[in-house]
Order: C-alpha cells, then sequence, then structure tokens
C-alpha cells in the first residue's frame, strides 16, 4: 500500500475508534438474602430492608442536556425467591397521570429496574410511576419487547408509594416519597423456575420524569450514548444474589 494510502487508513481506523462508545466499568452490587418466615407485607419488608439493606444512590448525570438531580436511594434485597425493592427520592416536582398498567410511566415520577437475570441479553423492564403504576416488558433491545400482560402486572407485582395510589397533575414545590416493590420470581415469566439464590446478573436502576417541568434521567450504572436511552444492556452492572 502506498505511504499516503497507509496514513488514511490508520487515521481513519483512529476516527472510527474515537467515536466508538464503549462500556463503562461495571458497578458491582451484591444483593443480599433475607431469611424470614413471617407475614410479607409492606410493613415488614420496608422495615427489614432499612435494617439489613445497603442503600444505593441512582447518581449518574450521563446527559449534559438534564442536569437537574434529585436524591434517589435504593435499597435491594431477596427473599424466600422474591426481589424486594425500596426506592426513596427526594425532588422539586411530582407527577402521576398514568394509572393502567404498561401505560407510559416514564412519562411521569418514574423509578426504574432493567433486569438480566441470566445476564445472556435478554432483560425485563419493570417502570414504575409514583403512585405504583407498573410497565413491563422483556426482550434484548429496545424493540421489538414483549409486554407482559396487565392481569399479571396487577396479580403478581406488588408495590406501595407513600404518595397513595390516585392520579395527580404536576406538584411544585420540593416533595419526598417512597416506593417499596416486591416482586416474585413469577414475574420473570420468560424463565420459568428461575431460582435467585446463587444468581449472577445484571442490570441497572433509573429515574426520570419525562412530562414534568424538572425533565430529568439519571442511572445507577453509566451510561455513555449521545441521547437519553435507558434500554442499553451493554451499559448494565453486575447484580450477585447471595
Amino acid at each position: 500500500m502506498h505511504k499516503k494510502g497507509i496514513y488514511y487508513f490508520l487515521l481513519t481506523i483512529l476516527i472510527i475508534a474515537c467515536d466508538t462508545k464503549k462500556p463503562s466499568v461495571d458497578k458491582t452490587l451484591n444483593v443480599k438474602e433475607i431469611e424470614f418466615d413471617g407475614v410479607v407485607n409492606f410493613q415488614n419488608v420496608s422495615r427489614l430492608l432499612d435494617e439489613h439493606a445497603e442503600t444505593h444512590y441512582v447518581d449518574e448525570i450521563n446527559w449534559d442536556d438534564f442536569p437537574y438531580k434529585p436524591k434517589v436511594g435504593f435499597k435491594i434485597a431477596h427473599s424466600n425467591n422474591q426481589i424486594w425493592l425500596k426506592y426513596e427520592v427526594e425532588e422539586e416536582n411530582i407527577l402521576a397521570e398514568k394509572t393502567e398498567p404498561n401505560s407510559y410511566v416514564f412519562k411521569d415520577s418514574c423509578v426504574e429496574f432493567f433486569f438480566d437475570p441470566l445476564a445472556n441479553g435478554e432483560y425485563y423492564n419493570f417502570e414504575i410511576n409514583c403512585i405504583g403504576t407498573t410497565l413491563l416488558a422483556h426482550g434484548p433491545q429496545r424493540k421489538p419487547r414483549k409486554f407482559i400482560s396487565g392481569d399479571t402486572i396487577k396479580n403478581v407485582i406488588k408495590t406501595e408509594s407513600s404518595l397513595g395510589s390516585e392520579s395527580f397533575t404536576e406538584r411544585t414545590g420540593g416533595h419526598t416519597w417512597e416506593m417499596t416493590v416486591i416482586l416474585p420470581a413469577e414475574i420473570f415469566t420468560n424463565d420459568p423456575g428461575i431460582q435467585l439464590k446463587g444468581l449472577r446478573s445484571r442490570g441497572n436502576f433509573y429515574k426520570c420524569a419525562d412530562n414534568t417541568s424538572k425533565r430529568h434521567y439519571l442511572s445507577w450504572n453509566p451510561i455513555d450514548t449521545k441521547k437519553p436511552d435507558f434500554h442499553r444492556p451493554e451499559y448494565f452492572g453486575e447484580l450477585i444474589f447471595e
């Protein structure tokens, strides 16, 4: 190859390499097992998470166009083949218009858990607005995705919000709210018989609110894309279930 040709070839390779988004260093989260043989209700789950689970933070601002940063912590554990989650949120404005399963809850004040249980690229996206309305689908990427039926969501997933369950328009002035979520393993409909104990999986945790006047997109594990995009499993962190 001519020297000039070699030069342009190497320059092209360099440009491609610089433009390619590389996955960030994965965070690792150890999901503690809580042994409990009592009544599994929201009061007990919330208390046990406070007593035994570490608080982690959804605090990565990945896109400069959306600098607003509410305070978002979460606790996660598993017990009797259920995932227990508790989000604690402080934000300026809250919104909760969506009340039907699989409606666009990400437009409201919303917390999310994207979970790839077998670390094989097939993940579930749990999206829950601040009054507990849930969107849930499964697949390897943003499109196409298979939505879990609304009846299954209502019958299997349990959510409780400190804001109640009634819809409301945007409220300003600063708000603090909590969301407790119980996810029995049977909700992983594409992975029948899955056992959480000992599982090495991948996932990410998010906070967003598309239709509020304080629009934002935060993540637990960093995302390196040009525009907001939570459906990027290459940026999931590692979740190790004790």
